[in-house]
């Protein structure tokens, strides 16, 4: 018989943490993340550092398979003492500006790449419980993080009703699973959507013979659209369930179909969905200089995952106040975005460490998957004959697919970007952060099932297919358990997206004015 598994108290748990350890607590067990695993994990880094001196059972198990989750065992080093309450926890130390890098010396220490700004006032947008990241204008005093920058800061949630939440939620897993929604519908749902994308290609195919370029690459467009839905349900591993099987098929349609990174799409998409609506740690509501969806941005923020300030420049200044007007023109170029954030994640990640699950194939697997998707699509535009039908093929074939990126923020835009601290429960921060669209089931198919984002947000590897059943049970469990579930019709969800836009851009000219007015002042005072 073995030994038995160390009862760690919270200040060991702490002092393991600034020794630079990553300890996630998963069912009161301590898991202690080597740094091996840190960087080959399939789900990114951040999925880890974002959880560091916290519990994540409800979100390590919405994640993974249970025999993912058996082989996470490996890293269980003992238990935590838990409070009646629950784990209290700690702000992970990325949170605040905290990261391990590799030092001049080849050694690993801790680096402040950004500076916490804690709220110092307690309003909705601005909550007392807000950490936001920022330029660090010079070295800070310390070497690295202490207890004081663990400590969260004072919540209005209660950490009691909190736990209930987790608890409620883990039972309502439990009813998901058993209900069989986590079963894949490969002829009812798969099947019909299979023989659209033949449909598109054929009519595409078809109509190019004929050099009718515009319908054939409006047909393209709508492949493109349609085929994204199966390609998200592949890089949430909820196909075959398995990882390699549904990435090479993520590969497949993705990259080589669409011109997209199947990789970068995973790795920005985890991280969105794990701290949903944080100006300073989800990149899918970073859009400057197009787009700013809180007060927060005018405030040249530090994005943790970009690991770069979004500063609000002179482009933004003259961007932001007008983002309610120009929203559907960048909207329908969103996709050229995508191709940009796609390339420069693989260039990145060129001569990074060896990916989890098959070493480094995944990546040779996309640049061949890559450049077989611009042989194919320059074959089309070349075939076009003269540039400037070629253009007009671009530019249809890819901005036809736009309504899915409108669809897409309307999820989320709407909603809270408030930071409620570590002590908000996986269930609340979703619930709270995330808003479906209602839609007939007859039309659908046209969002893809996703349109029911707050049930997709709670179980992510669920089949869009089995999303609306699972959502009645999600609603009441929602309703039992005292939290919003929100949900507004697709043209009312354009106007709550667009009234908030206007509204930062509001604060945004006003803030333009301050800064001329006072510049204007300065000048008076230095020719005075």
């Amino acid at each position: 018989m073995g030994l038995p598994a160390p009862i760690f108290t919270r200040e060991q748990i702490a002092a393991r943490i600034l020794a630079g350890e990553s300890i996630v607590l998963i069912r009161n067990k301590v898991l202690r993340i080597p740094p091996s695993w840190l960087t080959s994990h399939p789900g990114g880094p951040l999925a880890i550092l974002h959880f560091v001196g916290r519990d994540a059972s409800d979100e390590i198990e919405a994640f993974h398979t249970d025999a993912t989750i058996k082989r996470i065992a490996q890293y269980v080093i003992g238990t935590v003492e838990v409070g009646q309450d629950g784990w209290e926890p700690f702000v992970p130390p990325i949170m605040s500006g905290w990261v391990r890098k590799i030092g001049t010396d080849g050694s690993k220490g801790w680096y402040n790449e950004a500076e916490a700004v804690r709220s110092s006032q307690d309003t909705e947008v601005s909550p007392g419980s807000q950490i936001l990241l920022i330029k660090r204008e010079e070295q800070p005093a310390l070497s690295a993080p202490t207890l004081d920058t663990l400590r969260p800061n004072p919540c209005s949630l209660s950490l009691k009703t909190q736990t209930q939440h987790s608890i409620a939620y883990k039972e309502l897993h439990k009813r998901i699973t058993a209900a069989g929604f986590y079963k894949t519908r490969y002829l009812t749902g798969y099947g019909p959507e299979i023989a659209r994308y033949l449909l598109f290609i054929a009519v595409s195919a078809y109509a190019y013979y004929h050099n009718w370029f515009i319908i054939s690459a409006f047909s393209l467009g709508l492949l493109w659209h349609q085929i994204t839905f199966t390609a998200h349900d592949l890089g949430h591993n909820g196909v075959t369930h398995n990882w390699v099987i549904d990435r090479l098929l993520g590969t497949f349609i993705a990259d080589f179909i669409g011109g997209l990174s199947i990789n970068w799409w995973v790795d920005n998409h985890n991280t969105h969905h794990l701290v949903t609506n944080h100006p300073s740690h989800d990149p899918d509501i970073q859009h400057l200089p197009f787009f700013a969806i809180s007060p927060a941005f005018l405030t040249n923020l530090w994005s943790s995952y970009y690991k770069r300030i979004m500063p609000f420049d002179a482009v933004a200044k003259y961007t932001i106040p007008i983002q309610h007007y120009t929203f559907y023109i960048v909207m329908s170029l969103a996709r050229f975005n995508l191709y940009a954030l796609s390339y420069s994640f693989l260039a990145k990640n060129a001569f990074a460490p060896k990916k989890a699950i098959g070493g480094r194939w995944w990546w040779w697997t996309e640049i061949v998957a890559l450049c077989l998707f611009y042989t194919w699509y320059g074959a089309v535009l070349r075939g076009c004959g003269n540039w400037k039908t070629a253009l007009v093929y671009l530019l249809v074939s890819n901005i036809v697919p736009s309504p899915l990126h409108v669809q897409i923020v309307l999820s989320h835009f709407s909603r809270s970007t408030a930071d409620l601290g570590p002590v908000e429960s996986f269930a609340a921060r979703q619930l709270r952060t995330t808003v479906d669209v209602i839609c007939s089931p007859s039309i659908e198919f046209i969002h893809g099932g996703l349109h029911l984002q707050v049930t997709h947000h709670l179980f992510p590897r669920l089949p869009r297919h089995n999303l609306r059943e699972a959502s009645l049970i999600v609603k009441e469990f929602a309703k039992e358990q005292g939290l919003e579930y929100a949900e507004f019709g697709f043209v009312e969800g354009n106007g709550d997206v667009r009234s908030v836009l206007k509204g930062v851009a509001d604060q945004a000219r006003i803030v333009g004015m301050v800064a001329d007015a006072n510049i204007r002042e300065a000048i008076h005072e230095k020719t005075s």
